[in-house]
């Protein structure tokens, strides 16, 4: 009896003490788990580098591609648009247009210019009997053609106010349409090739300060885009 006192007694202080061993594991759980952490981030800064380096190699590889591509493609679309100049230029001399119509090249493209006195009456947008027979033969040279095309209106800055032309932004956008309306209705091209402009008297090519400078000014011009093909 008194031996299993003494067990008794010594019992309670044996399982208080049991939390230690508990606790012991789980800062060694925990001492293991940052240890792998570390392990982990460390980097072998060779191997890193080496690895930026061949991903800089490969951006600067494609940055040079890319720009060779660039550079070929606008060689090939200004030799592509000289060779549509020449072919215009040819076109207006052999038909002997040069007084009626003048082809250049600029940033747009390639630009067919026709004064409004070719075109159209003062103040109207009704396409003269006259300039029929031309806008046939540039109808003629654009189904040789797949570019996009832009027909933009221009007037001088002396102001038009009347019932069907309010300003001369009605008055251009409304001459840019006629034009357009000719292409595709009696001669039958693509209308999702055209777009209309009227640009009033904000693009002149000349000051307005003499008759024969806003007869300059008063013109439409037929802008032959750029090739919509990437072959």
């Amino acid at each position: 009896m008194k031996l299993r006192r003494e067990r008794n007694r010594r019992e309670p202080g044996r399982k208080s003490s049991a939390w230690i061993i508990t606790f012991s594991d789980l800062i060694t759980l925990i001492l293991v788990f940052f240890i792998l952490l570390f392990s982990m981030s460390q980097i072998d800064l060779h191997k890193f580098k080496a690895a930026v380096g061949s991903f800089q190699e490969r951006g600067d590889e494609k940055a040079a591609l890319e720009q060779k591509a660039d550079g070929q493609h606008k060689k090939k679309t200004k030799h592509s648009e000289d060779d549509l100049l020449k072919k215009i230029n040819d076109y207006i001399e052999k038909n002997q247009l040069s007084s009626l119509i003048t082809a250049k090249r600029d940033e747009r493209g390639v630009v067919l210019v026709m004064q409004e006195a070719v075109l159209f009456d003062s103040g109207k947008a009704d396409i003269k009997d006259q300039a029929y027979p031309l806008l046939h033969k540039i109808a003629v040279l654009l189904k040789t053609v797949s570019n996009p095309i832009r027909v933009e209106g221009h007037t001088d800055s002396r102001p038009i106010s009347t019932y069907r032309f309010p300003s001369n932004w009605e008055l251009s956008a409304a001459r840019a349409s006629t034009v357009i309306g000719y292409f595709t209705a009696i001669e039958k091209l693509d209308s999702s090739r055209f777009l209309a402009v009227g640009y009033a008297d904000t693009k002149p090519v000349r000051d307005n300060r003499t008759e024969s400078h806003m007869k300059e000014n008063r013109r439409v011009e037929i802008v032959i885009g750029k090739s919509n093909k990437t072959d």
